[in-house]
């Protein structure tokens, strides 16, 4: 039987727990922990980040940073904080992929968080990347000493598609993965930054709102993972004072990643279809509430996150979103300037997980703790992605 890869190699190392950094890594630098930087940072521009001192300056190891999120991520960070300063990492460049696929049949691929190899040249091109096996603890532990890594962002992770077709694999990246990068950031006194999710709530959980801290119990593995991550990380930060901080997004909206078949992906799907054809079949009832959010507004929120000061945060794991809408909801905003698309609905077993997650996320904790605010509402966010995806289907749009 020929295994399903996403994310891993064909062949995975054992995962190191606990191990004490070789000397002769150790030798190559002098640690610190992490570096003091004031709320209003992020808010200060450009000029000044550029302007001071580049001691002053967070060194950022992003794993998974080829994913929807990490690739974004990587751009702003390097813009804030200089691009010598983040580091850019995941486990497989294109070429990789493309050798994985020969051997093992390219259906039992599944690109999830797979590196194109343009993807990687552009990282390349930016600011440093790296490989890295989030299973591999010693050699997430070499690139933390060697390259003196003050935060750690990790966005490695099988999703929830992905991770129901192979459980197995799922919580071997999610929970071994991640446990591999906590003890690190505990053992060097890192900044940890694990995103959560909407599909950290199940059934059980009140749907609208759903606040900050209420009964979870997911029913995908994805979930389930997250909800580990997050209860771990509470209690590292409160048994060792770790700085651990996570958030969970919603939905996240982009035009510059394709739909992976996810379900919040219709609402990326769509607009695609209402370019290409005037008409999309969603996958989800036409009266589906999901939340919702701008890959703008999510990238914004994490670096603002990371800098805010620790005695403002009231708990390490904080909702956050922008708007809540049904596919007929979205699809009557995109016939304001697309008067003949067309929707029909043609509920999959998507429906069931949709049915399962929050309806309206309350994220008045992060309004009020640290200055959460959106700046993509459902008008705007149909306006900007159907800008920005008209030229690539030959098409003109006035008025947006």
């Amino acid at each position: 039987m020929r295994p399903v890869l996403a994310v891993l190699r064909s062949e995975i190392r054992s995962v190191g727990r606990g191990l004490a950094a070789p000397s002769s890594v150790l030798s190559k630098r002098n640690w610190w922990g992490p570096r003091d930087l004031s709320f209003s940072a992020i808010n200060r521009g450009q000029q000044n980040q550029d302007s001071a001192p580049e001691t002053s300056k967070p060194r950022i190891l992003i794993t998974g940073s080829l994913g929807q999120l990490g690739k974004g991520l990587g751009r702003l960070l390097r813009q804030q904080y200089g691009k010598d300063n983040v580091i850019m990492s995941d486990i497989l460049s294109g070429s990789n992929a493309n050798e994985a696929r020969q051997q093992y049949g390219k259906d039992n691929v599944i690109m999830s968080d797979i590196l194109s190899g343009s993807n990687a040249k552009e990282a390349r091109q930016t600011g440093p990347y790296i490989y890295t096996d989030v299973l591999d603890f010693k050699n997430l532990q070499e690139i933390v000493v060697n390259h003196r890594v003050d935060w750690l962002v990790h966005l490695s992770a099988l999703l929830s598609a992905v991770g129901e077709t192979n459980v197995p694999l799922a919580i071997r990246v999610n929970i071994e993965g991640f446990h591999n990068v906590l003890e690190l950031a505990k053992q060097y006194r890192l900044k940890l930054f694990v995103p959560s999710t909407i599909g950290a709530f199940g059934p059980s959980a009140p749907r609208n709102p759903t606040p900050d801290v209420t009964i979870q119990r997911p029913r995908t593995i994805y979930g389930v993972t997250k909800v580990h991550a997050e209860l771990m990380g509470e209690y590292y930060n409160h048994k060792f004072g770790l700085d651990f901080r996570s958030l969970r997004f919603p939905g996240v909206i982009s035009a510059d990643t394709n739909p992976g078949g996810g379900t919040t992906d219709y609402a990326c799907q769509i607009f695609h279809d209402a370019l290409q054809s005037g008409h999309h079949t969603c996958f989800l009832g036409a009266d589906t509430r999901l939340p919702m959010m701008y890959v703008d507004d999510c990238l914004r929120s994490i670096a603002e996150y990371l800098v805010v000061p620790d005695d403002r945060l009231k708990l390490r794991t904080y909702n956050v979103q922008a708007m809540s809408f049904t596919p007929a909801e979205i699809a009557e905003e995109i016939r304001k300037h697309i008067p003949e698309f067309q929707i029909s609905y043609r509920p999959d077993s998507r429906q069931q997980i949709a049915d399962s997650w929050p309806m309206v996320f309350d994220d008045s904790g992060a309004r009020a703790d640290w200055g959460w605010r959106h700046n993509y509402d459902l008008s705007k966010l149909v306006r900007v992605m159907l800008k920005f995806l008209a030229p690539k289907y030959g098409k003109t749009i006035p008025n947006l």
